[in-house]
């Protein structure tokens, strides 16, 4: 985050915590456009001739998929099929590809990254000089139109405006916006009373309704990609070739029975949902673990969380403990393919 951004934003009455994590001076109503800066997440830019197929070899999405549409959501894993990071992969020209992950990850993100990539005409570096802009809610189309002149279409497509990016969200009238700290000082001045400002909170609970996961770094390498439902979200390539843990990603798609899918719920708790809380049953210890959650208002949160599917089906599912907190179930905006729960032997 740049001094003069995060300056900007300081004096409109936002605060952060110590990982970028913002709150507005003011809750968001829900109604109208709604702007969020996005502080808590950071860009991984790779830059090179060889940029794309360092990726390919790399992620659990189709770079071919990425350089047609503009972006697709892709994991990073270990040998083991676990997601160290979960990036949103961003084009930019042929040979500048970004990564956006959460904060708490980037730098193991980057670690990893450069593990691999010696050997490739490309080379990996954070890049704090693209800040990171969320646009929801009626009339975002007009606010995102101020960044670029035209948008994307489809979910998953990305608009260039030379170093400006807009990308489709899944979900209702979702724009993810990446542009200089300049163009995004002019952008605030520009929007008047047309958007309201509202807190990373706000943007986390429209990726809850979106079923879109996210990694933190109490969840780094703890599931793996269809755990977390990529696979309906297209960040999961079953016909790409190899990269880094496909076997085992693979194998689970073909050959084995998801056991833990993630499921979006909700849930009233005195404490917040922590990404990594361990969920249990009345049956059983540790039946799986919080993905995300955001608040909804007083006590009550909305969360996604990967959760073994016999538990989930047949008993309640519960925070800290057996006795604790109940989760209610809430439906996903896309469905698994039930095929993934079915033995193939």
């Amino acid at each position: 985050m740049t001094t003069a951004w995060q300056d900007k934003l300081q004096t409109l009455g936002y605060t952060f915590d110590d990982q970028g994590v913002a709150t507005a001076a003011a809750p968001f109503s829900g109604e109208g456009a709604a702007l969020v800066p996005l502080t808590h997440q950071r860009i991984i830019s790779i830059n090179g001739p060889d940029a794309q197929k360092f990726l390919q070899g790399q992620l659990s999405c189709d770079m071919a998929e990425v350089n047609r549409i503009g972006s697709r959501l892709g994991s990073h894993c270990n040998i083991k099929g676990h997601m160290i990071s979960l990036f949103r992969v961003i084009r930019q020209s042929a040979e500048a590809m970004h990564l956006r992950s959460d904060a708490s990850i980037a730098d193991k993100a980057l670690t990893t990254l450069k593990k691999y990539i010696i050997f490739s005409k490309a080379e990996a570096t954070l890049n704090d000089s693209l800040v990171g802009v969320g646009l929801f809610g009626a009339g975002a189309e007009t606010l995102a139109t101020k960044v670029v002149a035209s948008l994307p279409e489809e979910v998953d497509g990305v608009s260039v405006d030379n170093d400006a990016l807009v990308v489709k969200l899944p979900g209702e009238n979702r724009f993810e916006c990446w542009l200089p700290a300049d163009q995004a000082l002019e952008l605030l001045d520009s929007l008047g009373t047309d958007a309201t400002l509202a807190s990373t909170d706000d943007w986390t609970l429209q990726e809850v309704r979106a079923g879109v996961p996210d990694l933190r770094a109490d969840t780094s390498e703890a599931f793996i990609p269809q755990m977390t439902n990529l696979q309906a979200l297209s960040g999961v390539s079953f016909t790409k070739g190899c990269y880094t843990g496909q076997e085992v990603v693979t194998r689970l798609q073909h050959r084995g029975i998801l056991k833990k899918p993630m499921y979006r719920a909700s849930v009233s708790s005195s404490e917040r949902p922590q990404p990594g809380q361990a969920l249990h049953s009345e049956a059983k210890e540790n039946v799986g673990q919080v993905v995300i959650a955001a608040p909804t208002g007083g006590d009550n949160y909305e969360l996604l969380a990967v959760i073994t599917k016999e538990q989930a089906d047949n008993s309640t599912v519960h925070l800290e403990s057996a006795n604790g907190p109940e989760l209610s179930l809430l439906e996903l905006p896309y469905t698994l393919d039930p095929r993934l729960f079915e033995s193939k032997r």
